[in-house]
């Protein structure tokens, strides 16, 4: 028996390659499957829905009998009160605000920029760190640590606690791939623990940043008292979680999807050597050709929609597949050739809309100082195994491994 569009996509066997099967759901731009969700899989109509304010991030709007495959029930965000990544305005608007203010124009326009030293620095320490240049886990010894240190630097959390909360990030990002190996309670169990610890040492922090405010993004949010009044303390941990997990997860597979698409691609690999600032362009070529995130579920209809002659009715799942809307002929013209130098990239990789990726900023700062550094410093670097084992998350595709060598490593 043939397996349905919407197993295709979840099959871990497929997660190397998706492009096919997306190639095929865009016959069906609307797709519906039995009880699951709405899938819409075309540039057009993902972008007209990303900016429809009948459409809800709010799960408590899910109707009943619908049936998501993708339900967050292994995230264990019981204990904080939802981010703004799953409140509807005005909730959102607020807090997403009040979080913006200390991050990014116009309230704080040098916060990401004034970071280029910093993530110089981790980069290259991260680099000088690879001892044995014949086997490299560019996951493991580059892409995995290197946001989470960033995020470390950009909340103020302490160098002496860098690695305890190193730590609890690897835990929690662990609990958002499936494993169908692992012990379900025992997973749980150990991303609640991490989750509990993570929220107690923010909690202690930001106590202490309340007295004692510094120049760091989480004194600027503990402090803040402007038109939207103060965030909560239970706000102010969401916030953070959410800083911390979903700024570290998409970068890991932004880097290293970049990396893996580069090693596939040497001439480009070669003119980023010799011309850095061709990372602008490669980063955002990137985020068309290969996502970090493959496709946003847990959407919910407010209201009937009418789409390509489909209903979609009020109480709907809804999954956006923005690497099919990447991809999508319609738009891009010959949509599956990796082209730095494409004109016209106006790319879904970021989402848009009011929910539009908060940290596109600092996300693309950091895959373009990887990327131009790593091309730098490695001599003849190759791949070692292709396809790479890839992390069994569907919306959150990348390697888990990228086994790479290289002759040498420039200093």
């Amino acid at each position: 028996m043939t397996q349905s569009l919407l197993h295709q996509i979840l099959d871990y066997s497929n997660r190397a390659d998706p492009y096919p099967i997306y190639e095929e759901l865009r016959k069906t731009p609307v797709l519906h499957e039995e009880d699951g969700p709405y899938v819409v899989s075309t540039y057009y109509e993902i972008r007209s829905l990303l900016h429809d304010p009948r459409i809800s991030s709010d799960a408590r709007n899910l109707a009943s009998t619908t049936r998501d495959p993708l339900a967050e029930s292994s995230e264990d965000e019981g204990a904080l009160p939802p981010s703004f990544l799953r409140l509807d305005p005005p909730e959102h608007d607020r807090l997403r605000r009040m979080t913006n203010r200390p991050f990014g124009p116009p309230h704080s326009p040098h916060r990401v920029d004034g970071m280029r030293g910093e993530l110089r620095d981790i980069v290259s320490g991260l680099i000088d760190g690879i001892k044995e240049p014949g086997r490299i886990d560019l996951v493991d010894q580059f892409s995995y640590p290197f946001p989470v240190t960033v995020i470390c630097r950009l909340l103020g959390i302490p160098r002496e606690d860098e690695a305890r909360f190193h730590s609890w990030a690897e835990t929690i990002a662990a609990s958002l791939d499936p494993d169908p190996d692992a012990d379900p309670s025992q997973r749980g169990k150990e991303s609640h623990e991490a989750r509990m610890q993570l929220g107690m040492y923010l909690a202690g922090l930001i106590e202490e940043r309340r007295k004692k405010p510094g120049d760091d993004m989480l004194s600027a949010l503990a402090t803040a008292k402007g038109e939207d009044g103060a965030m909560t303390t239970m706000e102010l941990l969401s916030t953070a979680a959410l800083l911390l997990i979903a700024g570290h997860e998409t970068t890991v597979n932004l880097v290293t999807n970049g990396m893996l698409t580069l090693l596939r691609h040497p001439d480009v690999l070669e003119r980023l050597r010799a011309d850095p600032r061709l990372a602008v362009p490669i980063v955002e070529e990137l985020l068309r050709y290969e996502p970090p995130v493959q496709l946003v579920p847990q959407r919910t209809t407010v209201a009937d929609i009418e789409l390509h002659g489909v209903t979609i009715p009020k109480g709907a799942s809804l999954w956006l597949v923005l690497a099919s809307g990447n991809r999508d002929p319609g738009r891009f013209d010959d949509p599956d050739r990796f082209d730095p130098d494409r004109r016209d990239v106006q790319h879904l990789g970021f989402g848009s809309g009011i929910h539009s990726c908060f940290g596109a900023p600092l996300a693309r700062l950091e895959a373009q100082f990887a990327l131009a550094e790593l091309a730098r410093r490695l001599v003849n670097p190759r791949l070692l195994e292709d396809p790479p084992p890839y992390r069994q998350n569907a919306v959150l595709r990348g390697p888990r491994h990228l086994p790479i060598a290289c002759d040498d490593i420039r200093p």
